[in-house]
């Protein structure tokens, strides 16, 4: 035990399955539950959306909210759950000194201008005219304004007054995955005492599925299980909308302000392997023995994205290593880009902090596992490229 050590002390989260770590928890406890998803608004393909949310309870101007895209909004939201949860939301001195570290992807596109550029493309062949002239009468300036991916971070300033120092970190799981790895080595360090960290996505608009199936990585037809997905029409990943932020602090300065934790992050690993020549399993394998994890039998909170490619590589490692017991969340959340890794790592928390696994997300691919977990292994494999893997114990 070590005064830098680095502790868990408020966890938000926001999925279709609700929101705040009792709502996820009850939720994903359920074995029974049927999966809260939609077929219809952008089929072939499935998601799971957003439950309903006043905005109200984390972002009371309704000026602030007007000038957020979704993604944003969700963002600020979430964080702001996750400063309640810690006790440091309306504490100004703690929320003037924490520092932030975030993880963000690019923002929405306007559709409408971008189905004008195109008709107009089909009749006119001066097509870097044509982008000039719908760049200055189309695009409004306000628009590139609140897509900056560094504006998330702004927002949660503005809002929650949250004003150390900021970094936002871009690349869809990769971008997550750093943000945790940074924060928690700031914290170890001594260069930061408590910092707000996560990310949010939000599904619902057509260009974001759109970055998915240009390389043809989304699932087609019926909504299946996400480890029952190899073989199916599609590419395996089925998207969510949420977020997931964490407020981790150092056990110097959570004990200072008597607050306690939900688990402590002991290690964590990360790597952009090469996905091919056969390095792929073997490199996962390597991972998950870096991370130091006990002999034991080890929950796995896994960030499977369902993507072929990359699920099968994942499952390939559970079928070898049988003291390794995963639970893919993705198939009741659905999966989340950028905030994938924080959401694996605050539901390997709440494992922590409840003192029991979870049931088999799919009975068919998924062991149950008994007793309370000593340690939790949180994992996500990206869908296309980046893997980390954090470790977790009792704080």
């Amino acid at each position: 035990m070590s005064n830098r050590d680095v502790l868990i002390t408020g966890i938000g989260l926001v999925s279709c399955l609700g929101e705040g770590p009792d709502a996820h928890w009850r939720a994903l406890s359920d074995a029974a539950a049927a999966p809260r998803i939609d077929s219809e608004r952008f089929a072939p393909y499935t998601i799971h959306p957003l439950p309903e949310i006043d905005w109200n309870l984390q972002i009371p101007k309704r000026g602030d909210q007007r000038q957020m895209e979704l993604w944003q909004r969700l963002g600020t939201y979430t964080a702001g759950l996750a400063l309640d949860d810690a006790g440091i939301r309306n504490d100004e001195a703690l929320c003037a000194s924490m520092d932030m570290v975030i993880a963000a992807g690019g923002g929405e596109r306007d559709e409408a201008v971008d189905a004008g550029i195109l008709e107009a493309s089909l009749s006119r062949n001066d097509r870097e005219i044509l982008l000039n002239e719908k760049l200055t009468t189309d695009l409004r300036p306000t628009l590139f304004l609140a897509q900056l991916s560094n504006l998330l971070a702004g927002n949660i300033s503005i809002v929650h007054k949250v004003t150390g120092s900021s970094r936002t970190f871009m690349g869809e799981e990769g971008a997550g995955i750093a943000a945790i790895e940074t924060a928690a080595a700031r914290i170890r360090s001594g260069q930061s005492e408590h910092i707000l960290v996560g990310g949010a996505f939000e599904t619902e608009h057509p260009d974001m599925l759109l970055g998915y199936e240009l390389g043809a990585f989304l699932h087609r037809g019926a909504w299946q299980p996400l480890w029952q997905r190899q073989g199916a029409d599609g590419g395996g990943l089925v998207s969510g909308s949420g977020g997931a932020f964490l407020v981790l602090e150092s056990r110097d300065h959570a004990e200072k302000r008597g607050r306690k934790a939900y688990a402590k992050i002991d290690a964590i690993v990360s790597d952009r392997i090469k996905r091919r020549d056969g390095a792929f399993e073997a490199e996962l394998e390597r991972m998950a023995e870096k991370v130091q994890r006990p002999a034991a039998e080890t929950l796995v909170l896994s960030g499977a994205s369902g993507a072929h490619v990359a699920t099968g590589a994942e499952h390939g490692l559970y079928d070898r290593d049988r003291a390794l017991a995963p639970r893919a969340f993705a198939t009741r959340t659905g999966h989340l880009k950028e905030a994938q890794f924080p959401f694996a790592v605050a539901l390997a928390a709440l494992a922590i902090h409840n003192g029991a696994a979870y049931p088999p997300f799919d009975p068919q691919a998924e062991r149950p596992v008994d007793g309370a977990p000593e340690s939790v292994l949180a994992t996500t494999v990206g869908y296309h490229v980046f893997e980390g893997m954090a470790l977790l114990g009792k704080a």
